[in-house]
């Protein structure tokens, strides 16, 4: 039965706290997150520390995911879970700005400040996302999320922004780490803010203890039985080399480049900006031609992309390489997310996200770690960006293969939104799909011997 007004009587104070909720903690992603990597290399701690610090914690957040369904049902509520991890991960952001404000910060406090980061980070995604659906009426859920994720994403590019000027100024002015300071403070605060708008929202009574976990068997089932074992494949496949060099364009960037801030920051939000004007255009091209397509179509154009750094130092070279990055890492991770998710019920997703997120995290953890230890062969030295950009490459036409037998979603649910949780100069982010965004059709009731209440 539909959710209406009257047996949802504060909805619409729900929907304005979900939407602010999106605006403050896309701020914290532009103001903090996304110059993290930048503040690793202005407080000297090397081009390999600034690649890792981006990439390898994220790991310890879908590891610590895991538990979501436990914390879930022992603290009985959604809500208190993911405002929980969401205060614990403001929190997270002392240890860089103590640092920072110092002047001088040791690498086991900002290893522990991102851990902390991505692991009370996406402990709240399958618990927000069970949530969020209970929310939101299906028939409000398309246009909503829309309307949400404008207004995020525009907090999003104003974070980057006012994080770019502001470092260049700071830079100009011999207050450099003064200024990441700020800026990781302010970051701080939006999500301090995020987490009072998720306290304010509703939560039925009860909700929390019908929460589906499935455990490692009966997930697998589910991507067996919707073939997207061979997506997964392919994705685990293609971010282990893609991220072989995608950590080290930020000290590429403000290292060889010697670009300011502001051009860095331009570049980045060029990208993320790339990706949302052609979002609409990729998701009608799913709707004609199948998610396979624009699979084939964001597997191919990401290929050459590390090559293409090399070829120039212009800006506006640079600036068009990147518009290109964006367009062609958003048809990935829109093909990649409505091929993973076809056939798979809308109960079952929660469970299945934890584990693209799990699987996801650990091949770019490897592949960074690969890339560093290859940087460190090379002992830094110029010429070692080249052989990372060129082996990168290499690995992204060999996945290619990967590609060959992976199925064509037969349904492409219309409406689909992501949720950005970091953006990164190299045309890469992190994005999330809003279960709720994808699930808006009809639902599909799992067999009673598949709960694992």
């Amino acid at each position: 039965m539909p959710m209406t007004e009257a047996s949802h009587p504060h909805l619409e104070r729900d929907l304005r706290a979900m939407t602010a909720d999106g605006v403050a903690f896309s701020a914290m992603v532009g103001l903090g997150e996304a110059y993290v990597p930048a503040f690793a290399l202005a407080a000297g701690l090397g081009e390999v520390v600034s690649g890792l610090v981006a990439t390898v914690p994220m790991l310890a957040g879908a590891c610590l995911q895991m538990v979501t369904p436990a914390a879930v049902r022992w603290l009985g509520s959604y809500r208190r879970w993911v405002v929980l991890c969401a205060r614990l991960q403001a929190l997270s952001f002392v240890p860089l700005i103590v640092g920072a404000a110092l002047g001088k910060v040791g690498l086991l406090w900002v290893g522990v400040a991102t851990v902390a980061y991505w692991a009370f980070g996406m402990s709240t995604s399958p618990a927000w996302n069970a949530w969020v659906t209970s929310l939101v009426p299906v028939e409000m859920r398309a246009s909503f999320f829309a309307r949400r994720a404008r207004a995020a994403q525009a907090a999003l590019l104003g974070g980057l922004v006012v994080g770019g000027l502001a470092l260049e100024h700071g830079r100009g002015h011999g207050v450099e780490l003064t200024v990441f300071a700020a800026l990781f403070a302010a970051a701080m605060m939006s999500r301090f803010v995020s987490s009072g708008f998720l306290a304010s929202q509703s939560e039925a009574p009860g909700l929390a203890a019908s929460h589906r976990s499935l455990g490692a068997s009966p997930v697998w089932e589910r991507l067996r039985g919707a073939g997207s074992v061979r997506v997964l494949t392919y994705l685990i496949g293609m971010k282990a080399v893609t991220h072989i060099a995608a950590p080290y364009f930020t000290p590429y960037m403000l290292g060889p480049l010697d670009l300011s801030y502001d051009r860095f920051m331009t570049l980045i939000a060029a990208s993320f900006a790339a990706r949302v004007a052609v979002l609409p255009l990729l998701g009608r091209l799913a709707q004609q031609r199948g998610a396979r397509s624009v699979l084939w179509l964001g597997g191919v154009g990401i290929v050459p992309l590390p090559l293409l750094w090399l070829v120039s130092h212009d800006f506006y070279y640079l600036l068009a390489v990147q518009l290109f990055a964006g367009s062609a890492w958003v048809a990935i991770e829109l093909a990649t997310t409505l091929s993973f998710f076809e056939g798979i019920p809308e109960s079952d997703r929660a469970s299945v996200l934890s584990a693209f997120n799990l699987a996801n995290a650990a091949a770019i953890a490897i592949g960074a770690l690969a890339g560093a230890q290859l940087f460190t062969w090379l002992d830094g030295a110029a010429a070692g960006y080249a052989w990372l950009f060129a082996t990168s490459s290499a690995g992204r036409l060999l996945t290619l293969a990967l590609l060959r037998r992976t199925p064509s979603a037969t349904r492409v649910p219309e409406g689909l939104r992501l949720r950005t949780l970091a953006v990164r100069p190299s045309g890469v982010a992190v994005q999330r799909p809003i279960l709720a965004s994808v699930s808006s059709e009809a639902r599909e009731e799992p067999p009673p011997h598949r709960r694992n209440d």
